[in-house]
């Protein structure tokens, strides 16, 4: 599981479409709907939220809507776009990090996104996030 700290601009179709299949079992799993998945580390920083749920609803509609500037038919049905959340923090390293493993990603799946985004100088997080200065969050895997 991958919920990106980097706008979802960012990503390839099939990116984005795991994002939102990934982030929908998150919510599951902060619903307290699921069994599995508990213990992601990928969930801390939504758990450590003053609402979990209406975090992880609020990442779901930004993801919902660069589907639908893309014309990807997402069901809207499958969130709470009322619920709102303000902005978690986000380490520079761990988007300094994430950014390097899409890139990574790119490189092999999508060359013409990867040679696009390849020199980007400033980048966008995700909406729900606010950057501060640290390094890579304790919760990130690094592979």
């Amino acid at each position: 599981m991958r919920l990106w700290s980097l706008h979802p601009q960012y990503l390839d179709t099939k990116g984005l479409v795991a994002l939102w299949r990934e982030t929908l079992l998150a919510k599951h799993v902060l619903e307290g709907k699921t069994k599995g998945y508990k213990n992601h580390p990928q969930l801390n920083r939504f758990k450590k939220s003053p609402s979990p749920a209406d975090a992880i609803h609020s990442y779901l509609q930004f993801i919902y809507n660069e589907a639908l500037k893309r014309g990807y038919h997402f069901d809207p049905a499958k969130f709470d776009a009322n619920k709102k959340h303000s902005p978690i923090p986000v380490t520079r390293g761990q988007l300094d990090y994430e950014w390097k493993h899409l890139l990574g990603k790119l490189k092999v799946r999508d060359k013409k996104l990867y040679n696009s985004l390849k020199g980007t100088d400033k980048i966008i997080t995700h909406p729900l996030f606010k950057r501060v200065k640290g390094d890579v969050e304790d919760w990130e895997v690094i592979t």
